[in-house]
Formats: structure tokens, sequence, C-alpha cells
């Protein structure tokens, strides 16, 4: 394995599919911020300001989960459907830096927000350089986690069309930031119709990120073993995942 070619490879497709997007559609980048701090404003004005920290939380993770998985899929779609990804399996390239390049082209999309989302909860006072610091080691195992998904589901279903996996992404992806306790702390469903279902934030990587940069900022009550299982479930995760698409993922279609 060329590891000097596949990091070119990787380079030259995380170009390829953010920076032409980014030129033709700058835009786009507002739509992002947009989509990711609208639920903020709703917590904020029926919960208080003193609720602002929390949603803000959610919104730097939902920054980068939302198209962490939703762009795995839909970009591998719309590369067969345009065939880009045939032009590039000739190349040839290796599965590896091609699904990097996807994921990172994603990631170069979410950065935008996710600095200036930081730099308000910075003008706060809610991040110091420990926090910054575990959040940014969150939130990649979370980014990677969620590629890693998306492309072990765009892979499965390829047969069907770019526009039912576009819904599919969007689904999934609303599922993963908006339902779960991103925008809101796990605390809140300790007690729902008399059943405990915290434990549900240790099984996504978007909440396992949100509660460890809540721990972080102290906006959650300190407890190291929660703090380190939070950690521990998002590398399995990405471990397992991996695995998954380096085992079972289809490369060349049939």
């Amino acid at each position: 394995m060329d590891f000097k070619k596949m990091i070119r490879d990787t380079i030259t497709i995380t170009w390829l599919k953010s920076v032409p997007d980014l030129k033709r559609q700058p835009g786009m980048l507002v739509i992002l911020i947009g989509f990711a701090a609208i639920p903020l404003f709703f917590i904020t004005l029926f919960g208080g300001e003193g609720m602002m920290d929390v949603g803000l939380i959610g919104v730097i993770v939902s920054s980068v989960g939302f198209i962490g998985i939703s762009a795995s899929i839909q970009d591998l779609t719309w590369d067969r459907y345009v065939k880009l990804k045939e032009m590039v399996v000739a190349m040839p390239v290796h599965p590896v830096a091609y699904a990097m390049g996807l994921t990172l082209a994603a990631l170069v999309f979410t950065i935008p927000g996710a600095v200036a989302f930081t730099a308000f909860g910075l003008y706060r006072g809610l991040f110091d350089l420990p926090s910054i610091i575990m959040m940014i080691g969150s939130l990649i195992l979370c980014w990677g986690g969620l590629s890693v998904m998306g492309f072990t589901v765009a892979t499965y279903l390829h047969k069907s069309s770019p526009n039912s996996l576009g819904v599919l992404a969007n689904l999934l992806s609303m599922g993963f930031v908006f339902l779960p306790p991103v925008y809101y702390s796990e605390e809140m469903l300790v007690n729902i119709g008399g059943f405990d279902l915290s434990w549900v934030v240790y099984l996504l990587p978007t909440t396992n990120s949100a509660a460890i940069i809540r721990y972080a900022t102290g906006l959650t009550e300190w407890n190291a073993s929660a703090f380190m299982l939070h950690w521990i479930a998002l590398v399995i995760i990405l471990i397992l995942f991996s695995v998954l698409v380096i085992t079972k993922a289809r490369w060349r279609e049939p």
C-alpha cells in the first residue's frame, strides 16, 4: 500500500468535493449555520438565557454531526449517479482514500460554523483551553463514527435512487441530532413515563460528544465514571463501524 499516494488522493478528492461547491454556492455555509442554530433560538426563547449554553453545545455538535452522516450517504450515491465513483475506481484510488476524501470534504463545510459558535461560547465564558481540547477530540471521534456509519449505509443501499437515499440521509441526521439529548441534557430522560431512558446517551456519537462537552464545561455535575464511559463509547462506535466498512462495505458494484 502506497501511503503517500493515498494521502495525495485523499487531498485531491477532498478538494474536488468541497472547494468547487464552496465557490459555486457560498450561501450553503449560511444555510448550514442557520439550520443548526434554529433550535438554539427556541431553546433560549422558551428556556431563558440559562439554557443558552446547553443549546450552544448542541449547535456545535449538530453542525458537525448533521452533515457527518448525510454527506457520506448523499455524496457516495451522487458520485455513482454522475459516474464520478467509476472514474475514481478506474484511476485507481484506494477505497480508504475515497472514503476519507468524501468525509473530509464534508468536514470542510462544517468548520466555519463550528468555529463561529465556539467563538461565541468563548465570548460567553463557556470554554477554556482544556474544554476546547476535549471538545475537538470528541467532535473528531463523533465525525469519524458518523462518517463510517453513513459510508456503510450508502454502500449497502447502492441500488437505491439518489433521491431516496437523500431523504434517508436527512432523516438519519435529524434522528441523530434533534431527538436524542444533544441540545438538552440526558438528565431530562431520567423519568419519562416512569422509565429511565438516560442510557440512550451512550448509543450515538452525537450524544456522547455533547455529554463530554457538557462535562468539560461544567454544565453537567462532574461524574468521572460517566465521563470516561462516553469516551469509551465513542471509540467503540468508531472502531465497530470502521471494521464493518473494511470487511463488509462494497467498493465495486457487482
